[in-house]
């Protein structure tokens, strides 16, 4: 073993990985892609319409982003140490080293990074990646990664996350995981809906729906927050330190813009009882039938109001022509018993 330069010929090396998680890549190309196509129209947009359309994109695609994101972001739970320790099993060689863990909704992803990177003859970088959403097998990953002998702090964390850990972390992540994605869904779709009032007459509803995902958001985080919480954190000791978790970017910009839905919502529904003409104005909407008056309290083309009969215009009075049962009668003698009726 030594004649390989201290290297384990069953020890594979560091797989290279891309420097940011794939999915959250392309979410953020796509709503990047959708923004810079409605920036390239802008132009054609005249007079303040154009700030306020620009306004209203911006906000949207962020809301929308974000909402993807962290559903399929590894940082809702995340730490980090720097520690001396243990690096492959059957070897006392120690290495300096910051081994971080991020927990996400459907998994754990666990790096390990040398300090310096080249050590014992080796490139100490790996990045790991453990999940248990969508039928994964968590305990089938784990039993992968001690056949492909990944290093002792990576197979130390993973494994506290186990079905049959004693620390229980995998069923409390678990469960909390799968709640918290089922509410950011719904969030989702509801800022679907939004966008589709918006763009409609019905502005009061969209901002209803605007405040259904700034809730379906805040009960995201209060699910991952509450079954995190119900039983005493796991230590998790790593050569000379010890390793804690706290809420991560993830968590946080989830906050931020569960509370900006209820802010922007609770002020479209303002507006929409004190201002509706300026709502409209910044919506670029305005009534296309004059007859209608329009109910700021009902949502607008749903529920219009026609004018009092008193308003409307008084037709002329049309003399009509004599019926002709009428003129038969009054030229016929009454003797006679055949006149038509």
């Amino acid at each position: 073993m030594a004649a390989l330069g201290h290297t384990f010929p069953f020890y594979t090396g560091p797989k290279p990985t891309f420097p940011m998680d794939t999915t959250l890549a392309v979410i953020i190309t796509i709503f990047l892609t959708a923004l810079v196509t409605f920036i390239i129209i802008l132009p054609g947009i005249r007079g303040k319409t154009r700030l306020f359309w620009l306004l209203r994109v911006v906000t949207s695609l962020f809301i929308g982003a974000v909402i993807l994101a962290v559903n399929f972001s590894s940082e809702w739970s995340v730490g980090q140490v720097s520690t001396n320790t243990t690096y492959k099993a059957f070897s006392p060689e120690r290495i300096s080293a910051d081994v971080g863990l991020q927990v996400g909704l459907g998994g754990v992803n666990i790096t390990l990074t040398g300090t310096p990177v080249q050590q014992l003859n080796e490139t100490i970088a790996y990045n790991e990646a453990f999940t248990w959403h969508l039928g994964k097998d968590y305990a089938g990953e784990y039993a992968g990664a001690l056949r492909k002998g990944l290093p002792n702090p990576v197979l130390y964390l993973a494994e506290k996350f186990t079905p049959h850990s004693p620390c229980g972390l995998y069923n409390r992540y678990r469960l909390a995981g799968h709640y918290a994605s089922a509410m950011l869904w719904v969030a989702f779709l509801c800022w679907l809906l939004a966008n589709v009032m918006l763009s409609m007459p019905v502005l009061l509803y969209g901002g209803h729906m605007l405040l259904a995902t700034g809730i379906f958001q805040l009960l995201a985080l209060l699910f991952f927050s509450t079954a995190t919480s119900l039983t005493p954190p796991c230590p998790l000791r790593l050569g000379t330190a010890e390793l804690h978790t706290h809420h991560g970017p993830a968590f946080w910009i989830t906050l931020a813009t569960g509370l900006l839905c209820l802010l922007l919502g609770l002020l479209m529904a303002l507006a929409h009882r004190m201002q509706p003409h300026r709502l409209k104005a910044f919506f670029n909407q305005s009534p296309e039938d004059p007859t209608l008056e329009w109910n700021p309290e009902e949502g607008g083309l749903l529920s219009p109001r026609y004018r009092p009969i008193a308003e409307s215009p008084v037709p002329p009075d049309i003399p009509l022509s004599q019926a002709p049962s009428e003129a038969c009668c009054g030229e016929e003698t009454p003797a006679e018993p055949d006149c038509a009726l």
